[in-house]
């Protein structure tokens, strides 16, 4: 009788599931449509020509710049109102951290057991001082150097242009 049992129910189970897969939900029709169209697209445009990777090179030469430890650049407060170039800050260090950036992986892999042996996602992960922060936060982190040349780390939440020059709609003391 248990054998009967357990035939009869793997019979049900395996009749639900295939009926399940073989009918296909909107979300997969429309992935299966965009692919489509993609494949059409790239088959009468192609891939762009990129010979010289320029975007490339100025990426790699902004990130070698902003490696140098001496990088002094000038900060300036962002008139709001206008979106012009107002006060200036002084001179700094680097073009400045988002105060949302973090030192270490944002999210953690998660695994959870379910009835298909397991499924993999991600949680958020705290940052080394136990904070957990948060995306998209609008201010920025600058070393602005005090009179002494010293290097001090100042919270910023307006927004700021930092350029590695003077720009020339401030009138700036001279030093």
């Amino acid at each position: 009788m248990k054998y009967l049992m357990l035939c009869l129910m793997s019979v049900v189970i395996f009749a639900g599931c295939t009926q399940r897969a073989s009918v296909p939900d909107a979300d997969k029709k429309q992935a299966a449509q965009t692919k489509k169209a993609l494949a059409e697209a790239d088959r009468q445009i192609g891939m762009p020509a990129i010979v010289n990777f320029q975007e490339r090179k100025l990426a790699k030469m902004i990130f070698e710049l902003r490696d140098q430890e001496n990088f002094v650049c000038h900060a300036y407060l962002v008139n709001i109102m206008t979106g012009e170039v107002g006060q200036y800050l002084g001179k700094c260090l680097g073009y400045g951290l988002p105060y949302s950036v973090q030192y270490t992986n944002p999210e953690v892999e998660a695994h959870r057991n379910n009835y298909n042996g397991g499924s993999f996602g991600t949680l958020p992960q705290a940052d080394p001082n136990g904070l957990f922060m948060p995306g998209g936060l609008s201010a920025t982190w600058i070393m602005l150097l005090d009179e002494s040349g010293d290097a001090r780390p100042v919270y910023i939440e307006p927004q700021i242009i930092v350029s590695p020059f003077l720009l020339h709609k401030v009138a700036v003391e001279k030093e």
